[in-house]
């Protein structure tokens, strides 16, 4: 069943099925984290899902233009309309196409990403379709996401991406593969006493070799309330 969820961000709203895929924390902190792109940029969303991250993107960096993909039909229409329904159709373009078949000759400033995070014949399979595809690599994998977006950076263009921690070590060299120079990293944790789930990682296409560790991002205080900083990234603070 589809419903309409409040973004609480600039009014900006999004149309999301519940039956399907709907974004989860992780796409809305690479949203803060990616925030940092020069205005103006041009930026590709790879894997759009339900266009949160350029939504988004489109209001926290001033003046961009989007191009987005996202290969599954039905889920691309739904970004469409929610891209409609916040007359967003001047800043952000979606295309419905496999990030194998985009064209590689395009060059853009900055590239953001939340791939699948699971290969494809490791954890438990989902009969849903839309989910299993969100959550497996299946056409492409880790090494596909990271080739295509060095492939259209602009030299010195950023990479921005949100992965399963335990994957870092094989991000950061596929990354270094393609080369793009990891410059900045945050690990988020669920509680400050659990080990990390996903991290935040930001790279520069040529980039010179220089690593940031920024400091612990966490979810939920011992109260299993949200954490000062997660109520900021939601513009929750003032509203209760």
């Amino acid at each position: 069943m589809e419903r309409i969820d409040d973004l609480q961000y600039e009014g900006l709203k999004i149309i999301q099925n519940s039956d399907g895929f709907c974004f989860g924390i992780d796409s809305v902190l690479l949203s803060d984290f990616a925030k940092r792109i020069k205005s103006g940029s041009l930026i590709v969303d790879l894997g759009a899902g339900t266009g949160i991250l350029s939504i988004l993107l489109s209001k926290k960096v001033c003046n961009s233009k989007i191009i987005a993909f996202e290969k599954q039909k039905e889920v691309f229409d739904m970004a469409c309309r929610s891209i409609e329904f916040n007359n967003l159709q001047d800043s952000i373009k979606m295309f419905c196409k496999d990030i194998l078949d985009i064209d590689k000759s395009i060059k853009v400033d900055a590239v953001v990403t939340n791939p699948p995070y699971k290969k494809l014949d490791t954890g438990i399979y989902s009969s849903n379709v839309k989910k299993q595809i969100s959550r497996f690599e299946s056409t492409a994998d880790l090494d596909d996401w990271i080739r295509i977006s060095s492939m259209i950076l602009k030299d010195f263009g950023e990479f921005y991406m949100v992965y399963r921690s335990e994957r870092l070590a094989e991000v950061i060299n596929i990354m270094n593969k393609y080369y793009i120079e990891p410059k900045e990293i945050r690990f988020v944790y669920s509680k400050i006493t659990d080990q990390s789930t996903i991290v935040l990682i930001k790279g520069v296409k040529f980039g010179k070799r220089f690593l940031k560790i920024d400091k612990p991002l966490i979810i939920y205080d011992e109260n299993g309330n949200y954490t000062s900083e997660i109520d900021l990234i939601y513009n929750r603070r003032n509203n209760g």
